[in-house]
């Protein structure tokens, strides 16, 4: 079955989480148009490969001509014109950057696969593997009791209510009746009155008796009822919607996203119904009490009382349900959310919690910012929340096209008191606001998104992406824009589990506890379980961001954000294979090859390339059979974006000691041969392994020495002599072993030292360079 088709039949706190991951960069309806289309293509590929998104590009844009003719024959006018806005869209935004429109979807397709996993492990063990289940846990169903007991003495006083009612009309029309007969036998006997009508009085004296005490017993159980709703409002507002609003935090710095708000809509609609009917029956107390009242009158003393409580239980119960539901994002950046990039779009998205189909289209939101900086806020900054938008019938409000822009001003448009704050520590709210007029009252409610930090120049990502992780990891005070004046101290086991997160929530697999070993000693030096349990990690300037790490000329978060970004970017599929031991020491890495067999290699991420780069280190015997431990330069973004790294792992070649070419490559650590884990990731048209006595450079392999690595290219021209030889072509030793690792900037020379020479030869290699698809520089 199709994934799409897969998807449709999920429940409904799954349907939300799919519902989030769409928007304008990425429509939804687009999804569901081309369905199988879009899932028979590799975006992700795509994603690092230009030539290949502009074709993609152009061949999904015919695509959606080929779906309007279709619609055209069907006569289909909302879906002509949706597709063809669609298509206008994307052209405008993707058609210079068919990249990026790839790796939307990309990790749109990659989330709706995370999210077919958590639904089938939960139909399986019967709860989600982790808490993005919706289990009923036992206080929460404690509160759905309370919420139905509330129900039903809610109806029950309806009822009581009723009673009340015909009993008062019984009273009054004998009261009014005696009354009236009184007055008449007074006027024609002039004297007291009759015994029937004293039998009369006497009973009618019960009947107020009766009305009077149940009069007494309705007011005392309504203020029962009004004790019973706060306890489960504060239930409601001060423990389950702050748990939400704490989960919305977490899944913001990619823990699990446990944040459908259906249930919860449902328990406070249902307590803001039962405050409304309430509130009707205590006017309905209002309203009897002026037809009859009498000394020592119940409602006159407890209703007001009464009136005052259930407003303010309603009134604060709107305000509490006024919530953001999606946190400010920009569309290009969805796993970077509450970083606002000014001069770039971003969106966001409010939801009041009480579904009454009474305020569809009535009430106005309007968005501001707050004002410790100057900021205009462009686009369109107020919307009317809707039930239609949603596809779950929620009142709600999306702003999709909103942008900040800086007013500049003396300060940099900053005030006095953040001034001591750079800008990726200076915190912003983005507030929304809106009336509500329902059955006589004013209710004004405000919202605010969590701390922003809104910066310039794409460049201040990281260390902005930092200061977010690091509030939301050690606080749920939801406005603190002064937290980075004085920032807490985080605990170990607190940054490794938000670090494992960065992972975990792009791809498969998070950080094991050999990785973030790996990670703490190169924060906090070699410690003990317990030492780095108890340690404190002070904030940026003395541990993860500002202060460079030692021995290295950049930041300890600056380089593992650039590697995070290589592993969605360039070797996605590895890491979630498992195939990457990616944090390793060079100790580690020694103790656990050295046993190993010859040929075996393990991957891990380079300590010294600021950029993020990967390498692979193996076992080789000298000619003593002497175990050695080599390693490659690492590869980085710009050489993988020529060959994918599963290429190079396969094409990897150097020149033995009888000048043979071999590969040192053969098992994947512990002892996965390499064509099982790599071979499947090779593109069709890669050149097949040489055979066994045939010319080693028909198939143009990489060729490399143990610690040198040259694109076969260079070598195209040389004499067969020369190339098998004991000394390289620019080289001036016999020993392949003592030569250096061959940057990118020593190969670049080479070849424009080559090109001076003999500028007819590098056209040559240049053009063959273009043609063939498997000859490229991995360095």
């Amino acid at each position: 079955m199709a994934q799409w088709n897969q998807l449709q039949q999920l429940e409904t706190r799954y349907l939300e989480q799919l519902y989030h991951l769409y928007s304008d960069s990425f429509p939804m309806e687009l999804r569901q148009f081309l369905a199988p289309w879009i899932e028979s293509q590799d975006w992700a590929y795509a994603a690092n490969k230009e030539s290949h998104a502009t074709l993609v590009f152009h061949n999904l844009l015919g695509e959606i001509d080929q779906q309007y003719s279709r619609f055209l024959q069907e006569n289909n006018v909302l879906y002509q014109h949706n597709l063809r806005r669609i298509k206008q869209h994307l052209q405008s935004k993707y058609l210079e950057k068919p990249m990026d429109i790839a790796r939307i979807v990309a990790r749109c397709l990659w989330e709706e696969q995370r999210l077919l996993q958590t639904a089938t492990t939960a139909a399986q063990d019967g709860q989600a593997a982790h808490p993005t289940g919706t289990v009923v846990t036992e206080k929460q169903q404690i509160l759905e009791h309370n919420l139905q007991d509330i129900r039903k003495r809610v109806q029950d006083m309806e009822q009581k209510m009723k009673m009340l009612e015909n009993l008062q009309d019984d009273f009054d029309f004998n009261y009014k009746t005696l009354k009236s007969q009184g007055e008449l036998s007074q006027d024609l006997n002039g004297n007291s009155q009759a015994t029937a009508t004293r039998q009369k009085m006497a009973q009618l004296e019960q009947m107020l008796s009766a009305l009077d005490q149940l009069r007494r017993q309705i007011v005392t159980e309504m203020g029962g009822l009004l004790t019973a709703m706060d306890f489960v409002q504060k239930n409601l507002t001060d423990e389950e919607l702050a748990d939400w609003k704490r989960r919305q935090q977490i899944a913001c710095i990619g823990g699990p996203p446990n944040i459908c708000l259906d249930r919860l809509e449902t328990w406070i609609t249902s307590l803001a119904e039962s405050q409304l009917q309430i509130r009707q029956q205590i006017k309905k107390l209002e309203e009897l009490q002026q037809k009859v009242s009498y000394k020592g009158d119940p409602i006159i003393q407890h209703r007001p009382a009464l009136e005052e409580k259930i407003v303010d239980l309603f009134r604060n119960l709107m305000k509490s349900a006024f919530v953001v539901e999606r946190q400010p994002c920009m569309p290009m950046h969805p796993d970077r959310p509450l970083v606002i990039k000014t001069g770039v779009q971003f969106t966001n998205k409010v939801r009041l919690l009480v579904k009454f189909p009474e305020l569809n289209y009535q009430l106005k939101i309007k968005v501001c910012i707050d004002k410790s900086r100057k900021f205009n806020i462009l686009g369109t900054n107020t919307k009317v929340m809707n039930m239609e938008e949603s596809n779950n019938g929620s009142l709600s409000a999306e702003f999709k096209h909103l942008t900040l822009r800086e007013q500049r001003c003396g300060n940099g448009g900053r005030t006095n008191s953040d001034a001591s704050l750079i800008v990726t520590e200076e915190l912003h709210l983005i507030t929304f606001e809106t009336e509500v007029y329902h059955q006589g009252l004013k209710i004004d409610l405000e919202t605010h998104s969590l701390p922003v930090v809104v910066i310039s120049n794409i460049c201040q990502m990281p260390n902005a992406w930092a200061s977010i992780l690091w509030y939301n990891m050690l606080t749920n005070h939801p406005k603190n824009v002064n937290f980075f004046t004085k920032p807490p101290v985080g605990t170990w086991d607190q940054v490794a589990e938000v670090l494992s997160w960065q992972f975990s929530s792009t791809t498969k697999r998070g950080l094991t506890i050999e990785q973030l070993t790996t990670l703490a000693e190169k924060l906090l030096g070699e410690m003990t379980c317990l030492e780095k349990a108890m340690c404190q990690l002070l904030w940026l300037s003395d541990h993860l961001g500002q202060e460079n790490m030692a021995g290295k000329g950049f930041s300890f978060w600056v380089w593992l954000d650039n590697i995070i970004d290589l592993v969605k970017k360039y070797i996605l599929a590895l890491w979630n294979e498992g195939y990457i031991m990616g944090f390793i020491s060079k100790e580690r890495e020694r103790a656990i090859l050295s046993p190993k067999p010859p040929g075996t290699f393990l991957l891990r991420f380079s300590e010294s390339s600021k950029e993020g780069g990967i390498t692979f280190t193996w076992v080789e015997k000298d000619i003593n059979g002497k175990t050695q431990i080599q390693s490659v330069e690492p590869y980085t973004k710009q050489q993988l974006n020529s060959m994918s790294f599963a290429e190079i792992i396969m094409g990897y070649k150097i020149m033995d000691a009888t000048n043979i070419l071999v590969s040192p490559l053969v098992y994947l650590f512990p002892e996965i041969p390499k064509e099982e884990a790599f071979g499947k990731y090779c593109r069709p048209e890669a050149a097949p392994e040489p055979e066994i006595g045939g010319d080693p450079m028909s198939s143009k392999p990489l060729l490399h020495t143990p610690k040198k690595c040259l694109c076969p290219s260079v070598f195209m021209d040389f004499p067969d002599c020369e190339l098998l030889g004991n000394t390289f072509p620019g080289t001036n030793s016999g020993n392949t072993s003592d030569l250096f690792p061959m940057s990118p900037r020593t190969l670049d020379s080479l070849m424009h030292n080559e090109a001076e020479a003999n500028p007819g030869h590098m056209d040559s290699l240049t053009l063959d360079m273009e043609l063939s698809s498997d000859v490229a520089s991995p360095m």
